[in-house]
C-alpha cells in the first residue's frame, strides 16, 4: 500500500544488520514483529509515526507491543498503543471479510471486485 503512494519502503526483522540505522532515519516505523520493546528511542526519529503492530505479553502477563512506548512516545508525531492501537481496526477488517465470505457463499464469485 505503502509503495502503491511511492514511498521507499525497506522490510527488517529481528536479524536485520544495524536495524537502529535503517529505521532512524525513517518517517513512518511499522512494527510487527513479536518481540517486546525492540523498538526504542534510538531507533525513532523526532517527528516519526509509529504503528505497532506486535502482541506480545511480559512477565506479569500485561499485553505490550513491539515499541517500547512509554521511551518513545515524546519523540513521534503519532504513535499506536498496544493494547488499543490497531486492534480494532483489524477486528474491523475482520469483521468485513467475514461477511463478504458469508456472501460469497450465497452466490460463487470467481474474482473480488472492489
Amino acid at each position: 500500500m505503502l509503495m502503491n503512494r511511492n514511498a521507499t519502503v525497506t522490510i527488517c526483522n529481528v536479524y536485520t544488520d544495524d536495524l537502529v540505522g535503517r529505521c532512524k532515519d525513517a518517517d513512518i516505523i511499522v512494527s510487527a514483529a513479536g518481540v517486546i520493546n525492540l523498538i526504542g528511542p534510538e531507533h525513532v526519529k523526532e517527528g516519526a509515526i509509529v504503528v505497532d503492530v506486535g502482541i506480545n505479553f511480559n512477565d506479569t502477563g500485561k499485553m505490550v507491543g513491539d515499541v517500547d512506548f512509554e521511551a518513545v512516545k515524546d519523540k513521534t508525531s503519532h504513535i499506536t498503543p498496544v493494547p488499543g492501537g490497531i486492534g480494532a481496526i483489524t477486528t474491523t477488517v475482520l469483521v468485513y471479510h467475514l461477511m463478504l465470505a458469508t456472501d460469497y457463499q450465497k452466490e460463487p464469485v470467481l474474482f473480488l471486485e472492489r
